[in-house]
């Protein structure tokens, strides 16, 4: 074992030499598969540790892992050794990754919280079908801009005619209409790209 220019211990393994962390980089750079390996192999715990700390969930952290190495791999022609390390920009990567699974995990509590409400305020028993659809549903219309994610959950949740959310948010019924259906046009897209239908 012997101390690299970095002053990271290196080992050689059945005689071939560990690479440096530039050596790394440059083989990232250049698209070279066994960089891509070697950079997972000793900058993934990091990366991993930073995901559970964040995110409390092993399992949620070793995916957002995954996705900050697909995504890197993905964006290697935007690294600049010039700009940092390889590791840095990991890290950088990695926390772009954490924020969008934490505003995730939100998004998916409020789906939940929205559909539990809808539920019981529902006449009967829900099927389970319905539950879902009301969770799909519910987890899409926080992607749609604030207007339209506001008259959709009052028409569905409050039950209130157009004319009606007009009257209460002092909007003209036509821009009432335009938001519905472009939130709806906007819905039925996203619902039939995950599978789903409206």
């Amino acid at each position: 074992m012997t101390w690299g220019a970095t002053g990271v211990l290196s080992a050689s393994v059945a005689g071939v030499p560990t690479l440096t962390d530039e050596e790394i980089a440059a083989g990232f750079a250049r698209g070279e598969d066994s960089a891509l390996v070697e950079a997972y192999r000793r900058w993934g715990p990091l990366v991993h540790t930073l995901a559970v700390r964040s995110l409390g969930d092993p399992a949620e952290a070793e995916d957002v892992t995954q996705t900050v190495f697909v995504s890197a791999w993905r964006g290697r022609g935007t690294y600049s050794a010039a700009s940092g390390t390889l590791a840095g920009w990991l890290v950088g990567i990695t926390r772009h990754k954490i924020a969008d699974a934490l505003a995730a995990r939100s998004r998916r509590d409020r789906s939940v919280a929205s559909a539990t409400e809808a539920a019981a305020h529902a006449p009967g028993p829900v099927s389970p079908e319905a539950a879902v659809d009301r969770v799909l549903v519910a987890d899409e219309l926080t992607t749609l801009p604030e207007p339209q994610q506001q008259l959709l959950r009052m028409a569905f949740y409050d039950d209130l005619t157009q004319a009606q959310i007009a009257q209460r948010t002092g909007l003209p019924l036509g821009t009432v209409k335009s938001h519905i259906r472009r939130g709806l046009q906007r819905l039925r897209r996203r619902l039939e790209v995950d599978g789903g239908a409206l």
